[in-house]
């Protein structure tokens, strides 16, 4: 499991000749096994704080810490071996190989680990499965639906036994009775796996599933929903 500490981050772009804050001031903690919903309109700075705790883009300003390893401090090799090994991404876009099927899609990441064939193969079976994908396994991606495809990228991004989930708008590019099986998805991952999870969704769902739905405005905090029922929960599974 990690946990997860961001001090006083601070991102700015340069659109033009303005200077947009993309991260002004965040601090955030994310605790082990946690389930955070990271909410707010387009371009309030959700996917850079999320880019930012993956490693994917450098700060400005401030510290990320993952159980106590300051990722922002990381070289590329070190930082690119975290995300391999310890960190698993889910996007809108499924970014699925089209030439390859399903089991074969969620093999990937474990081949480029080393993972032997057999135990590759008996990986992606039990994982289609847990996703709702028993069936599937020998389908390319262009003879699954949209849902069927982001389970597979969930599938994928959990093949590793990930600490932690990032997971990007995966529902955006879905229709609302769809959406909902794939939170289901990646709920049950941070459940039964307790991979600490941070999900950007605009589905109201979520406020349900998770333990805290953060707000994001400006690059900013503005506020925080706390899921006192599922947090009690999850305290007693731990």
């Amino acid at each position: 499991m990690s946990k997860i500490i961001c001090n006083d981050l601070c991102k700015t772009y340069q659109q033009g000749d303005a200077i947009i804050k993309a991260l002004d001031h965040v601090t955030l903690e994310i605790e082990q096994g946690a389930f955070i919903c990271l909410s707010g309109p387009s371009g309030s700075g959700k996917t850079t704080l999320l880019n930012m705790i993956g490693g994917l883009d450098q700060l400005d300003r401030g510290e990320i810490s993952i159980d106590g390893q300051r990722v922002d401090l990381l070289s590329k090799g070190p930082l690119a071996d975290l995300r391999l090994h310890h960190i698993g991404f889910v996007f809108q876009a499924y970014n699925l190989i089209p030439v390859l099927s399903a089991r074969e899609n969620v093999e990937f990441v474990m081949q480029v680990q080393g993972v032997p064939a057999a135990e590759r193969a008996r990986k992606s079976q039990a994982i289609l499965k847990e996703v709702g994908l028993s069936g599937m396994e020998d389908r390319r991606p262009a003879q699954l639906s949209g849902g069927e495809q982001q389970r597979v990228a969930i599938a994928r991004a959990i093949a590793k036994q990930p600490e932690l989930l990032l997971c990007d708008e995966p529902t955006g590019a879905l229709d609302s009775k769809t959406g909902i099986l794939v939170l289901e998805a990646i709920n049950e991952v941070n459940r039964e796996l307790g991979t600490t999870t941070a999900v950007i969704t605009h589905n109201t769902v979520i406020g349900g599933m998770a333990d805290r739905v953060v707000h994001i405005a400006d690059g900013r905090i503005a506020s925080v929903e706390h899921n006192a029922a599922r947090a009690a929960v999850q305290q007693l599974a731990w």
